[in-house]
């Protein structure tokens, strides 16, 4: 990157920064169960209201006992059970049809990332209908109070039931982005690990490395506060305890789980605050191209770029595993930062995670990487700066074996 670009990128973290004080950022109130929200509805005249949910959790019958708790208490429910993984602009639509047809108030998302991407963006929908989605990508463009919003997230890693983010794929274009505004914190976030206790393993695994990918990314950039370095140190540590069991055994294992929750939770808090960077950036130019998985992604990249970032990352990693009970207490810095980088390696081994992803084509690397560049650069305060022809050479040190053996031949 060239030093005027450089320049130009620090000057606005730094601006960012600075205000992030004055930045009205707020949490969502914890409720615990269904019952809860039915009670909420009561208390704030919510007669109806819509499920954002897929057809595989509503199939499930998971969402059973939040719908009887809505009925009992004479909120009439309008069910979208039409999420897909990485939401697009058809889904969304939909979803927003849905809730006008329904005569609805408010909004309740239940799942995961992409349920919570989708009922936001369904949210926005409804204060904005003349707008479309993609002119609303960036920073503070909604400014107006989306109806309120309950999210229920039924695995422990994307957070975002405590984030400002929508992320919105455009099926026309494959471009993936992020609609970020105060107002799609939702109002509520259930925190229930009885909700997440049959996600499968692997799911279990990438979603939870997803929430250590935030954690991190949080930790390491430029614009942390205290605040977000203590959110981001406990979910670290509650991760190292706790998302090994709900791997192995997480039917039967409610407190690790309710520990998972907690720490995704946490890691939202962070990178909410003090976004994430370029493993971010990366993975959404996947998912958009390709539908690879957001937590998968994300757990494939993490490492790469924690060592493509160098000793310019040791102290914050070393801060990070002596807090999180990673590394012993008087390891050096160096030791402590590479314990953590094999830490990381180590999980995704132990949960078979890939160490590369399948299907990356050559062709399309230049333009994935002008998608990272423009989406990171200059807002995301990562530690160290790349342009867009650095951040190809990540998208081929990811590439499966034989994507890579392609395109030499090619």
């Amino acid at each position: 990157m060239f030093i005027g670009a450089r320049i130009a990128c620090r000057i606005v973290q730094m601006g960012m920064r600075a205000i992030l004080p004055i930045l009205p950022y707020r949490d969502p109130e914890i409720l615990h169960t269904a019952d809860e929200i039915a009670i909420v509805c009561n208390r704030q005249g919510i007669k109806r209201i819509l499920l954002v949910t897929d057809t595989n959790i509503r199939s499930s019958g998971l969402t059973l006992p939040l719908e009887r708790a809505l009925k009992e208490r004479n909120v009439a429910v309008t069910i979208f059970d039409g999420v897909v993984p990485n939401p697009t602009i058809t889904c969304i639509e939909r979803a927003y049809q849905a809730y006008i047809l329904g005569n609805c108030q408010a909004l309740i998302a239940f799942g995961g990332g992409s349920a919570m991407d989708c009922a936001k963006a369904c949210g926005i929908r409804v204060v904005k209908p003349h707008i479309p989605l993609a002119k609303l990508g960036g920073i503070l463009k909604v400014h107006a109070r989306i109806p309120t919003l309950f999210a229920i997230p039924t695995t422990a890693g994307t957070g975002s039931e405590t984030t400002l983010a929508s992320v919105v794929v455009d099926e026309q274009t494959g471009h993936k982005y992020a609609i970020n505004d105060f107002c799609l914190i939702p109002r509520y976030a259930v925190l229930d690990p009885a909700m997440t206790r049959n996600l499968p393993p692997f799911a279990t695994a990438t979603t939870g490395m997803d929430a250590l990918t935030h954690a991190v990314e949080a930790y390491i950039g430029r614009s942390t506060t205290k605040g977000t370095r203590k959110d981001a140190e406990q979910a670290v540590k509650l991760i190292n305890l706790h998302l090994l069991s709900t791997y192995y055994n997480g039917a039967n294992d409610l407190q690790a789980r309710a520990g998972m929750l907690k720490a995704s939770h946490l890691a939202g808090r962070a990178f909410t605050r003090s976004y994430v960077g370029y493993v971010h950036a990366v993975a959404h130019s996947l998912g958009g191209a390709y539908g690879i998985p957001h937590g998968l992604a994300n757990a494939v990249l993490l490492p790469y770029l924690l060592d493509l970032y160098g000793d310019r990352i040791d102290k914050k990693l070393a801060r990070l595993a002596w807090k999180a009970g990673i590394c012993a207490p008087g390891d050096s810095t160096r030791r402590a930062a590479g314990t953590f980088r094999h830490w990381v390696k180590e999980m995704n081994r132990s949960m078979h995670i890939p160490t590369h992803l399948e299907g990356i084509r050559n062709q399309d690397i230049s333009r994935l990487a002008r998608y990272a560049d423009k989406e990171a650069n200059p807002l995301y305060p990562v530690p160290v700066l790349m342009d867009r022809h650095q951040l190809e050479t990540i998208y081929r040190q990811v590439s499966s074996k034989e994507e890579r053996h392609d395109s030499a031949a090619d």
